[in-house]
C-alpha cells in the first residue's frame, strides 16, 4: 500500500490539492479518522466553487451546500466537504451557515470535512443558519460519523451538535464525533451548560453508544451536555482524547453529563485535556457535572494547582461513587504527586 491519496487510475497525486479522490485503499485522515470505500455512493460539497445544480458526484461537479448533498444522499454514502475560501482575514474563516439535519432515513452516513490541521482555519467550518435557535447539525439517524468540521456557535442559541432521538421515529445511536472543532456553543442560557453546548442530547436522552474522540473544544458555555433522560438514559458512551474548553471565564462546565440527576449509564472519560477550571459564573462553574452516572474517570489531565475536591459533592468535579476514579493528574506546586482522588 503506498501512502497519500490515490487517482482513480492509481496514480500517486501530489500535493493532493483536489483530493480526496476514488481509492481502492484505506486513507488515514487527521484524528485517527478513516475513510475507506463504503457500501454507498460519495459525494462532494464545495462552498465556494460549487452548484445546488450540479450532480455532487465529483469536486468539478460539487454541490455548494452541505445540506443539498444531505439530501441527496442514501445510507452507508459518504460526504466530503472542503473549506470555503477564506476572505475574512480578521480570524474567522468564511463560513458554510446552513440549519443542517441529516434526517432517520439516512443512517451510516459519514461528514467528512477534508482537513488541513484541526484548527478553526485549517478545516471548514459550520455556523447558525436562518434559524439560530435550532443548532447547527441535528442527528436523527443512527451509525453516522462526523469528523473534521468546525462548529462556530458565535450567532446562535441552539448549540452545535444535536444528537435527536426520540427512540421511536428517529434515532442517532452510534454516533462518532472525531477530529471536529468547536467554539462559542451555548444553549438558550448564555451562562448555563444545563440548557445547551457544543454536543447535546436532549431532554428525551436516548441515543447510545456514542464516540466523542479527538475533538478540540474553545470557549464553549459547555462542551458536551446531556439535557435529560425522560425516554431513556444513554448508555456505552466513550469520551476520550479531546481537549475542552477554557479560558475559564467562557466555560460554566465542560462535561454537563447529569441530565436530571440520572447520567449515563456506563461512560468512559479517558484521556481528556481540560485547559481551565471553569469560572463563567453560571449554574456550575466545575469540570464535570457526572451525578448518576456509572462507568470510569481515568487517565484525564486538570489544568488547575488549586486543591478542588471530586467525588459526589466536589468543587472541581460531582463523580459518583458509582464511577471508578483513577489516574487522573492537575498541577502541583510543591512537588508532590499531583493525582486527584476522590475526596
Amino acid at each position: 500500500m503506498g501512502n497519500g491519496l490515490r487517482s482513480t487510475r492509481g496514480a500517486a497525486v501530489p500535493p493532493y490539492s483536489h483530493g480526496p479522490f476514488t481509492w481502492d485503499q484505506q486513507v488515514t485522515f487527521t484524528g485517527g479518522v478513516a475513510g475507506v470505500n463504503s457500501e454507498g455512493k460519495v459525494y462532494y460539497v464545495d462552498g465556494t466553487n460549487g452548484s445546488d445544480g450540479n450532480t455532487g458526484k465529483g469536486w468539478s461537479d460539487a454541490k455548494v451546500t452541505i445540506q443539498a448533498a444531505i439530501d441527496l444522499a442514501s445510507a452507508g454514502d459518504t460526504i466530503f466537504i472542503t473549506a470555503k475560501l477564506i476572505t475574512d482575514m480578521t480570524g474567522d474563516p468564511t463560513s458554510y451557515e446552513e440549519n443542517l439535519t441529516i434526517g432517520a432515513d439516512t443512517p451510516n452516513l459519514s461528514l467528512i470535512g477534508i482537513s488541513r490541521g484541526q484548527t478553526q482555519g485549517g478545516l471548514p467550518q459550520l455556523k447558525d443558519g436562518t434559524v439560530t435557535s435550532d443548532p447547527i447539525l441535528k442527528v436523527q439517524a443512527a451509525g453516522c460519523l462526523i469528523a473534521n468540521l468546525g462548529f462556530n456557535g458565535a450567532g446562535n442559541t441552539g448549540g452545535g451538535i444535536l444528537l435527536d432521538d426520540d427512540y421511536s421515529t428517529k434515532s442517532a445511536f452510534g454516533t462518532t464525533i472525531a477530529g471536529c472543532h468547536f467554539k462559542n456553543c451555548k444553549g438558550s442560557t448564555a451562562t448555563s451548560a444545563v440548557t445547551g453546548g457544543a454536543i447535546m442530547w436532549s431532554g428525551e436522552g436516548n441515543a447510545w453508544q456514542v464516540r466523542i474522540a479527538g475533538n478540540r473544544f474553545y470557549k464553549n458555555v459547555a462542551d458536551v451536555v446531556l439535557k435529560g433522560t425522560s425516554n431513556t438514559q444513554p448508555q456505552d458512551v466513550i469520551i476520550e482524547d479531546n481537549i475542552f474548553s477554557g479560558p475559564a471565564a467562557s466555560c460554566d462546565c465542560n462535561l454537563f453529563l447529569s441530565g436530571a440527576g440520572d447520567g449515563i449509564n456506563g461512560v468512559i472519560i479517558r484521556n481528556n485535556v481540560f485547559t481551565a477550571f471553569p469560572a463563567l459564573g453560571g449554574t456550575n462553574d466545575r469540570f464535570i457535572s457526572a451525578t448518576g452516572c456509572t462507568g470510569i474517570l481515568t487517565g484525564n489531565v486538570f489544568a488547575t494547582s488549586t486543591t478542588l475536591t471530586f467525588g459526589a459533592a466536589g468543587t472541581g468535579a460531582l463523580i459518583p461513587t458509582t464511577m471508578l476514579m483513577t489516574g487522573n493528574y492537575r498541577e502541583t506546586t510543591t512537588g508532590v504527586n499531583g493525582e486527584v482522588f476522590r475526596t
